[in-house]
């Protein structure tokens, strides 16, 4: 009989690796389709119902019990090191369309396997624990492996990705799983070296896939790269993107060129609006360009990743920030800060087109317009459809109008389906809400004389 120590060692090993997979593919699916409950929720639901069905096969089993945990382990590695690894990630997302699609292979074919594997092991290896009661086997199995998902979620988020990145939370799933290979029989009649030489393998393969190969720069929060591009009109013109989205563009131009939202803006508050030593807010630090050599006016930049600054500076400006940088929430830092600005700027998106869903609603408004100065301004850059009429569009821009009242909306390009849309809010009271003109009853003259 194996030792109860192997036993519940291998237990809880199952429990990190499979809480891990579980935070692995959220952050590997966080750049393609964003981190809205409608990816997370479905993503979760999977793996739990993979899971569950891993319970009913394992409780199937009733023979070989450890050389089953041994095959089940070796897969499982293999599929976390390799099919979790972002460069196969993103060649998955890039090659399958609709993105859906890639979802689905993804979480079919990478996650819930690794679910469907790991859930055996508890079951299986509830026979082999030397308990007179089949509860407090089961008790022992389920405390250890419980155990092992808590610490996994804590470490790998908040120890190894933090300081580590992504494909080194990949190496160390992968690696726990290896590790106990070699002390596993393999089945009866069969040699166990095959099975030790294949986690050798294994474990090469998980090096190559997420070191040796060419890799974005990644954080527990997002994937950036930065990347040359060619341009009509700019002079060798660099792209800085996060999570997939072009977040910032900037030239090597003297003054240097911009992407078309930012130039406006630094239009409307320097020359428009003439701002000079004004406080001014930016929520969402992206590329950092908005204060890019502007001395003008004090800016803080608010981001809830603590390595954006670092990464812009030395890959994207190739020059230190202009400003104040702090990492934090938005949502939490707007809501806590006795600070109030002349402007706040809020350029928030997690992918492509996706705003983080705590930063759409009356409540975060709210929470910016209270950091507003007396007779100061917001500035929102949102991805919309040009003509503003989805329910998205309409939702959203009523929501915002709700808290500000009447604010002024800007397409910033004609010729896309979707582009950027600049929206502009006053603080300061908010109308009630104002009688329609109509034929029947028309002050609109009279309305107009008191406007002037």
């Amino acid at each position: 009989m194996p030792s109860p120590r192997l036993l519940f060692a291998l237990v809880f090993v199952e429990g990190y690796a499979s809480l891990g997979a579980e935070i692995l593919a959220l952050r590997r699916l966080l750049p393609f389709l964003g981190s809205s409950i409608t990816v997370t929720a479905p993503t979760i639901g999977f793996f739990l119902l993979a899971l569950a069905l891993g319970y009913q096969a394992g409780g199937r089993v009733g023979q070989d019990f450890l050389p089953r945990v041994r095959v089940n382990f070796l897969v499982a590695a293999a599929l976390i090191a390799i099919g979790m690894a972002g460069p196969v990630v993103d060649a998955l997302f890039a090659h399958l369309r609709p993105a859906w699609l890639a979802y689905l292979v993804f979480v079919g074919g990478v996650l819930c396997p690794v679910a469907w594997l790991l859930g055996q092991t508890v079951p299986i290896l509830t026979n082999l624990l030397r308990h007179e009661r089949a509860g407090a086997r089961s008790g022992a199995a389920l405390y250890w492996s419980t155990l092992g998902s808590f610490l996994g979620s804590l470490s790998l988020s908040l120890l190894v990705m933090q300081w580590l990145g992504v494909s080194a939370a990949i190496l160390v799933c992968a690696a726990l799983l290896l590790a106990p290979v070699p002390f596993l029989p393999a089945a009866t009649g069969r040699p166990a070296w095959p099975g030790n030489g294949l986690g050798g393998a294994l474990g090469a393969a998980a090096l190559a896939a997420n070191l040796w190969l060419p890799q974005q720069i990644e954080t527990a929060y997002a994937t950036y790269r930065v990347e040359a591009v060619e341009l009509p009109g700019m002079h060798e013109p660099r792209v800085f993107w996060i999570n997939n989205s072009l977040a910032s563009l900037m030239d090597g131009g003297e003054p240097p060129r911009y992407t078309r939202y930012i130039e406006r803006l630094r239009t409307l508050l320097l020359d428009e609006m003439g701002f000079r030593g004004r406080r001014i807010l930016v929520l969402g630090a992206g590329g950092f360009t908005l204060s890019h050599r502007e001395p003008a006016n004090d800016y803080t930049y608010v981001d809830i990743d603590p390595a954006i600054r670092e990464l812009a500076e030395r890959e994207f400006l190739r020059e230190p920030v202009r400003g104040r940088f702090i990492a934090a929430d938005a949502r939490r830092y707007v809501a806590d800060t006795a600070e109030r600005y002349d402007a706040i700027v809020v350029d928030a998106y997690s992918a492509l087109t996706s705003v983080p869903a705590h930063l759409v609603t009356q409540e975060f408004w709210s929470a910016t317009r209270r950091a507003l100065a007396p007779g100061g301004v917001t500035f929102i850059n949102l991805i919309l459809d040009q003509r503003l009429a989805t329910p998205y569009a309409r939702k959203l821009l009523g929501t915002i109008q709700s808290v500000y009242g009447p604010c002024a909306v800007e397409p910033l390009f004609r010729d896309r389906q979707q582009g950027n849309v600049l929206v502009q809010c006053f603080a300061g009271p908010v109308p009630d809400g104002e009688p329609a003109y109509r034929d029947e009853r028309n002050p609109s003259d009279l309305d107009l004389l008191r406007s002037r």
